[in-house]
């Protein structure tokens, strides 16, 4: 009798993605008939690339799938590199996975024994949290607010005590949009290299800026871990493709990791994701779009109350404060939904300390939708 409850003990405790279950109820009310417009998710309402998609209608009538890793895909993304961050990628260095999210656990697997601590800014993605938990490492969170502009900064980081095993960099961020500055960058680099932390670095958001591109941290640490995906910037987050960038001595770890747990992604997001690298013209519009809606939504926000926002330098996302408002960013959500059929995310996800005064909205719908949102939500936070 007692077995089943020590066992249980050991089970690493996650804490819910509360967006997902505002995701349940907007497609609830959908079903009921209600209009919703869905800013909950951090995903593209675009579709992949049209040349994309009909590369992959080729291959369903031609290919019959098997377990594959498509050396041409590994090939483009190496060069991807040399050519946006001017740094040498090995083929060999790149690994494709089944998205971002097992890019993540291959990264902390292959670099961290359980036990070891990671540090990451808060607020911050709620998986890296959870996904840090479920493996039975330490998160060491880092409260960044508007004086840090909502990043990890290099004097945050060296004067963490002890010493942290890792760090996970994200920029731009999720949920905040912000980019950290070459500069700063680089003084993490340097604080890194010096203390001995291994850094994984969330690039999924480059491609996505609104005003200078967002460099590579191996542009500054070249035994850094990437992990990118074709979810953000390609617009396929359905298709399920990511990859991993990892130094030589990590190569080994990671690829036995990703051929045991995942095999390989899926072969029709290979064949359509090699397309989609050079979809440029197509994905820039889908930028533009973004351009346009954060523009729309900046001029918005403050005749709705809304005036203390972190700076979305990049990404598709507005993080607000609105602890005006209310203390309960949970239910702030369901009700805004409720209300006037505007779906978006709460703040305790990214932030289970200060998060229950802020919530995010995604702008990766089309302008007209934006348009409506803004107008729906005008009436009624002008009640509160």
């Amino acid at each position: 009798m007692n077995a089943p409850r020590k066992i249980a003990q050991k089970i690493a405790q996650v804490d819910p993605f509360h967006a997902m279950a505002i995701g349940r109820l907007a497609y609830e009310l959908q079903a009921e008939g209600r209009d919703v417009i869905h800013m909950e998710y951090g995903q593209p309402s675009t579709g992949a690339p049209a040349a994309a998609i009909a590369a992959a209608h080729k291959v369903l009538d031609s290919d019959p799938g098997g377990y594959w890793e498509s050396t041409e895909l590994l090939d483009r993304i190496a060069r991807h590199y040399a050519e946006a961050y001017g740094v040498s990628v090995d083929r060999e260095q790149v690994i494709l996975t089944c998205g971002a999210s097992p890019a993540f656990v291959l990264a902390l697997t292959s670099l961290f024994a359980p036990g070891a601590r990671v540090a990451l800014a808060r607020p911050g993605y709620v998986a890296y949290r959870n996904t840090l938990k479920t493996l039975y490492l330490e998160p060491v969170e880092m409260p960044c607010g508007p004086a840090e502009r909502y990043q990890v900064t290099a004097a945050a980081l060296d004067a963490l005590d002890p010493v942290p095993d890792g760090l996970i960099l994200a920029s731009p961020a999720n949920p905040t949009g912000t980019v950290i500055a070459p500069e700063e960058l680089a003084a993490i680099a340097e604080v890194c290299r010096r203390k001995n932390i291994r850094v994984v670095s969330d690039e999924i958001y480059h491609g996505l800026t609104y005003g200078d591109a967002a460099q590579s941290t191996l542009q500054h640490l070249p035994e850094a871990v990437i992990v990118n995906s074709f979810s953000k910037y390609y617009s396929m987050a359905g298709w399920r493709l990511g990859w991993l960038v990892v130094p030589p001595e990590v190569v080994a770890a990671a690829r036995a990791r990703m051929n045991n747990l995942f095999l390989t992604p899926s072969v029709l997001a290979q064949h359509a994701g090699l397309i989609a690298m050079d979809s440029t013209e197509e994905l820039e519009g889908h930028l533009h779009t973004y351009a346009r809606n954060r523009e729309l939504l900046l001029a918005a926000l403050p005749r709705l109350g809304l005036s203390e926002i972190a700076p979305p330098d990049g990404a598709f996302y507005i993080y607000a404060d609105i602890g005006h408002l209310t203390n309960d960013s949970l239910a702030f959500c369901r009700q805004l939904l409720r209300d006037t059929g505007v779906a978006t995310a709460p703040g305790i996800d990214f932030d289970p300390v200060d998060g229950h005064r802020y919530f995010r909205m995604s702008f990766a719908v089309s302008t007209p939708l934006i348009e409506q949102a803004i107008e729906r939500m005008a009436e009624w936070f002008a009640a509160r």
